[in-house]
């Protein structure tokens, strides 16, 4: 099928939730993704943090190859090693006592309100169901996960939401601890507020709702699902701030393209789960989780984490260096390779020049673009995207100009 065969069929046959550029991907190798024509595009977007170590790493695709001619699947009414492994390696290297692993982000912090609202019922009583989160933060789009989602414009018109979710100001530890009742089991927060701007926490306020959780008794859940395993300079975002939570969501890069998400817990909360409370056909498949192993296996690597906060100091020196003479960049926010650029103009037509350029890139808010190149990422990649971001900025400028 040509490019303008598979956008026209796409319209007739999937459902329309997704506004795409006009263009269709076909591969990938390292930082790069190219399309139908041959067209090649510095990939900063990586699947949104999902392609951490970028594509076509030679050791993901052997580990996919090998376990492919074993099994693939078997569901998890038995025991496979892969699987076993993987949780291992989870526990050995974050605070958890014990993993389930899913298909996704979404199911996982689904997952992760189940096992809260049991675990507060059990130890506090029936009305221990509610749970403070943010403002602007993002969870997912199931309905639990959405009803945590603290933007309205994700879940007008699925109303209602599910009951007990309060939203407090995201960094003001006097408006979460407003919000926090005898009927709270849990505070769910994102270390850094990815769909919502790209907003690092300050380490006062985690610290601060790791001692709020502890003094009332409730659990602090952190969402790493874009921040964690290694996006921000160290395996997981909790580790810079010295706090350790109750439990945690991560997924995107975990399998390193394939879909897996986890939710890792303390035994404290383990222990109330029985069997059949929770379960999933698909989720921790030995397929999926060799690959995951492997992936893991690489980021936890300190040089390779050393390289991550090297390279995303360097993109941000960049980015600051090219602000005098860009003056629609008004900030850049950072934590190791996860930017938020915001910008005095709308994001979506600057990410269309720069995919026009060559550069792929993706917003997190109107006016915020949003940079996630892949952890493999090298300065000569950061030299390149910058040098097309700021054609790009010149082409809205001179497609202003033609306009007025």
């Amino acid at each position: 099928m040509t490019t303008t065969e598979i956008i026209e069929t796409e319209k007739q046959v999937l459902l329309g939730t997704y506004a795409r550029p006009e263009f269709v991907l076909t591969h990938g190798e390292g930082a790069y993704v190219f399309d139908k024509e041959g067209k090649r595009y510095l990939d900063f977007v990586a699947g949104i943090a999902v392609n951490g170590l970028g594509y076509a790493d030679e050791g993901a695709v052997r580990t996919l190859q090998e376990q492919a001619t074993n099994l693939w699947h078997c569901s998890n009414l038995y025991y496979t090693e892969p699987q076993v492994r993987l949780a291992k390696l989870l526990v050995e290297h974050t605070f958890a006592d014990k993993v389930f692993l899913t298909n996704s982000g979404t199911e996982a912090m689904e997952g992760a309100i189940k096992l809260a609202r049991k675990w507060g019922k059990k130890t506090k009583g029936k009305d221990c169901f509610e749970f403070v989160a943010f403002e602007h933060s993002f969870h997912g789009r199931s309905m639990g996960a959405l009803s945590a989602t603290g933007q309205p414009k994700f879940w007008e018109d699925f109303e209602p939401m599910l009951p007990g979710f309060h939203f407090a100001t995201f960094n003001d530890l006097d408006s979460a601890a407003k919000l926090i009742t005898p009927q709270t089991c849990s505070v769910i927060v994102e270390p850094v507020q990815g769909e919502g701007g790209v907003y690092p926490a300050d380490a006062a306020f985690l610290q601060g709702l790791r001692k709020l959780c502890d003094r009332h008794r409730c659990l602090l859940i952190l969402d790493e699902i874009q921040c964690g395993l290694g996006r921000t300079g160290t395996f997981c975002a909790y580790e810079q701030y010295g706090i350790r939570p109750d439990m945690m969501v991560i997924a995107k890069p975990l399998a390193g393209g394939l879909p897996m998400g986890a939710i890792l817990m303390t035994d404290e909360i383990a222990k109330h789960v029985k069997v059949g409370n929770h379960g999933t056909t698909f989720g921790g498949g030995p397929l999926i989780a060799s690959v995951a192993e492997y992936v893991i296996k690489k980021i936890i690597q300190p040089d390779f984490l050393q390289r991550v906060r090297e390279n995303g100091e360097y993109l941000r020196s960049r980015l600051e260096s090219v602000r005098p003479t860009n003056p629609e960049i008004r900030a850049v926010r950072s934590k190791g390779l996860m930017f938020g650029v915001e910008l005095s103009v709308a994001a979506q037509p600057l990410i269309e020049a720069c995919a026009q350029n060559g550069l792929l890139a993706c917003k997190a808010g109107d006016k915020i673009l949003r940079l996630l190149p892949p952890l493999i990422v090298e300065k000569t990649h950061i030299d390149e995207a910058v040098r097309l971001l700021e054609l790009s900025l010149q082409t809205v400028r001179d497609s202003h100009a033609e306009k007025s």
